[in-house]
């Protein structure tokens, strides 16, 4: 049994961010948000500054937590596919909003966003 496993939330505010907190994930919902399926190897160019075995691991907890699905194509080479459930797709509003006071607070600080693409702008 895990550490993360032994620890049980105080509240409902350590569960949520229990299973949505770190780096990654906000960004990994929402990609997968954006586009609706996504394979490995999309998620990790959506994911900058990302390792390999950090993006697999996020993508275990994402799962295990009932956040994204993920189907498997007997085929070769092997394809996988990630997408959000019902219930990660429930955090979309949330995310967004996240976004939006993200961004205001970086604008009073004079912090600049290091994206220019459409798609990062639409978060």
């Amino acid at each position: 049994m895990s550490e993360k496993e032994l620890v049980k939330p105080i509240c409902a505010v350590d569960y949520a961010f229990g299973r949505i907190g770190g780096k990654y994930k906000g960004r990994l919902l929402w990609y997968l948000y954006m586009h609706k399926i996504l394979r490995y190897g999309e998620l990790k160019r959506h994911i900058t500054n990302i390792t390999t075995k950090m993006l697999t691991q996020t993508l275990r907890e994402l799962e295990k937590d009932g956040l994204i699905d993920r189907k498997v194509y007997h085929e070769v080479p092997p394809k996988v596919e990630y997408s959000l459930t019902e219930v990660g797709s429930e955090l979309i509003p949330f995310i967004r909003y996240l976004r939006e006071w993200g961004a205001k607070q970086m604008e009073k600080e004079n912090i600049p966003a290091t994206f220019s693409s459409a798609e990062h702008d639409e978060i």
